[in-house]
């Protein structure tokens, strides 16, 4: 079973998202041991006595993640679909390279997809966290 499921089904977490189910749009990712993952394909065995994270466990609303902090003040969210993807996959890379270019941080979130066509906000956001940490 993958872990998405588990997340979802067994513990009742709304985050992660399933979208494509195929570890290519981002929706079901959580930091695993502090990395990235894509839940979707990920077995649940794989997680056995590790840590999982999931967007609710980086911050909370009295005192929220810069990059969920960011997210809000720069306006990002429409659907909010693809949040977790770009927030955990963002988190995890600016926690090894917190001054990261805007290439170095294109590359990092390449493969991500928002429909909505946000992607100039987010990266917004993402260089407003960068300037809070």
């Amino acid at each position: 079973m993958p872990l998405l499921y588990a997340l979802r089904n067994d513990l009742g977490l709304n985050n992660p998202h399933f979208g494509c189910g195929l570890a290519q749009c981002g929706a079901c990712t959580v930091h695993l041991e502090g990395e990235p993952i894509r839940s979707c394909v990920v077995p649940v065995s794989a997680a056995s006595g590790k840590s999982v994270t999931t967007i609710k466990g980086l911050g909370t609303p009295e005192k929220p993640h810069a990059l969920q902090a960011a997210y809000v003040a720069e306006g990002v969210p429409q659907c909010g679909y693809c949040i977790n993807g770009w927030i955990m996959t963002a988190a995890a890379f600016l926690r090894k390279k917190p001054k990261a270019n805007d290439a170095e941080l294109r590359e990092a979130l390449s493969g991500l997809k928002c429909r909505c066509g946000t992607h100039v906000s987010i990266m917004r956001a993402i260089k407003r966290a960068q300037g809070a940490a």
